[in-house]
């Protein structure tokens, strides 16, 4: 069987072409492939398939197996993948994921993709959706009326989302208590905000917020730092994989969270391990877009059953 690693910031993933090849077993290929020892070595597996819905389908498994909605990072380099490899001769394309239909638009130069922006749709804030427990009702989980940005659009979108939202509120997790925001991205996000990320030992912590009780489908959780306005610096465990080096769903739950703790501007660079993101949440339309690098690392061919 044919692949392509790939990597946007270094997240990394092995992707495979399955308008040709076929792939038995997907969650234990996602498992053997993703091994850094005694496989290829990624943060997960994606397949790409036709779709009746969009341009493309692009399958996902985190480097355990599981299944995933939707990855930024990923999502990005399937559309490297589907124009470099002459799948497409389109610069603008729809991908389906099971987090909904994303739009892609695609920067090439010298005939190959260097960036992708993706319109990765609205933002979902409700606890049931993300899904979050809440522990004390409806009261713990409405939003701050102080802590938004204060303009127009965000307050029409408090409105129009309604119901019970996690934004700045308390979770105990290991003895300690952090205020987290909850933001789905068709993936379910907690956000964190610390004085420093550095230092912190996500490999104890990460774990811990993952496998919380209030997060029933795990969780991916950003640890973010503020440095000005229109910068934010964070680190990301995601569930099923661990700390990574960039999370493209991730930056956007992160920069979203941000402008609704009144934190930061619409627009805003998003500093990972891996590198920078760019990250936008549209006043207009209330769509995020983010935009970033896919890069191509190498080909090669596994036997799946080996």
């Amino acid at each position: 069987m044919k692949f392509t690693k790939m990597q946007g910031l270094g997240n990394d993933y092995v992707y495979v072409n399955c308008l040709k090849e076929q792939v038995k077993n997907p969650p234990e290929l996602a498992r053997r492939v993703s091994d850094r020892h005694f496989g290829i070595g990624s943060d997960g597996l994606i397949l790409i398939r036709p779709s009746d819905l969009a341009d493309f389908e692009m399958e996902m498994y985190n480097a355990d197996g599981s299944r995933s909605e939707m990855c930024g990072n990923g999502i990005r380099c399937v559309a490297k993948y589907v124009y470099d490899y002459g799948l497409t001769d389109k610069t603008s394309i729809s991908v389906e994921t099971l987090g909904g239909i994303k739009y892609l638009d695609l920067t090439v130069e010298d005939g190959k993709v260097s960036m992708v922006k993706v319109d990765m749709g609205k933002p979902e804030l409700r606890a049931e959706a993300i899904p979050i427990v809440c522990e004390r009702g409806t009261e713990e989980c409405v939003v701050d009326e102080n802590s938004l940005l204060g303009d127009e659009a965000v307050s029409e979108y408090r409105e129009e989302t309604n119901c019970k939202k996690v934004i700045d509120v308390p979770i105990v997790v290991d003895g300690m208590e952090y205020q987290i925001t909850g933001v789905s991205m068709g993936n379910p996000h907690a956000v964190v905000f610390l004085e420093d990320v550095k230092g912190m030992d996500i490999e104890k912590l990460g774990p811990r917020f993952e496998n919380h009780e209030r997060f029933p489908k795990r969780i991916n959780t950003e640890f973010v730092r503020v440095i000005d306005r229109e910068t934010i610096e964070m680190r990301v465990w995601e569930r099923g994989s661990g700390e990574t080096l960039a999370c493209g769903t991730g930056a956007c739950a992160a920069a979203v969270a941000s402008i609704l703790n009144g934190l930061a501007e619409r627009k805003v660079t998003v500093k990972l391990l891996g590198g920078d993101l760019l990250v936008e949440w549209e006043e207009e339309t209330g769509n995020v877009y983010m935009t970033g690098p896919a890069v191509t690392v190498f080909e090669g061919v596994i036997e799946e059953g080996a």
